[in-house]
């Protein structure tokens, strides 16, 4: 499950490294050496050219190293862990919402909003390159908008919360045609 706070995706250490929460060690270290090599700054010097990519990163290459630092030692994996399942019980308590139940709104050639109604008469949003981090990909046929998740994303959910508000509710990813 991953976490919408402020327009950005809240990835947990384990997904940055790509492992499961229950990695051993050595599959937490095999994860970290797999994700230095694809987002070293020294590493990728010459394929990227732009100073925004430059500085992208190394932002994710600071990432990568702090979730090692985390989940490398045993003291400091087990407060991350307890940290995490609490924001997780906090974000539980909110509303499931099917992708069926969303409002599309149509930004042009590249971006697709979609947005569910609060309680204080805001919304919970996400647009559609947010959902490419997720994985997913949007295909439009004619005046048909659908949408595919990965193929391994079985029970796929993010925790969008509200613009104005406190709340938040766990929108459920599946495969839908609009």
């Amino acid at each position: 499950m991953l976490f919408l706070d402020d327009s950005t995706f809240q990835r947990t250490h384990y997904d940055i490294l790509s492992v499961n929460e229950d990695a051993s060690y050595e599959e937490i270290r095999a994860g970290y050496r797999s994700a230095v090599l694809n987002c070293h700054p020294d590493k990728l010097q010459g394929t990227r050219g732009l100073l925004e990519d430059h500085h992208e990163l190394q932002q994710r290459f600071l990432k990568v190293q702090n979730a090692w630092e985390i989940l490398s030692d045993s003291r400091s994996r087990a407060v991350y862990d307890d940290e995490l399942q609490a924001s997780r019980q906090d974000a539980e308590t909110g509303e499931e919402v099917s992708f069926e139940e969303m409002t599309i709104k149509d930004m042009g050639e590249a971006i697709v909003r979609f947005s569910y109604q609060c309680r204080c008469s805001d919304y919970f949003s996400i647009d559609s390159s947010e959902l490419e981090e997720l994985g997913c990909s949007l295909q439009r046929n004619g005046t048909k908008i659908s949408l595919q998740r990965p193929d391994d994303a079985t029970g796929t959910s993010v925790i969008l919360p509200c613009g104005s508000c406190s709340l938040k509710i766990c929108l459920i990813i599946d495969n839908t045609v609009f």
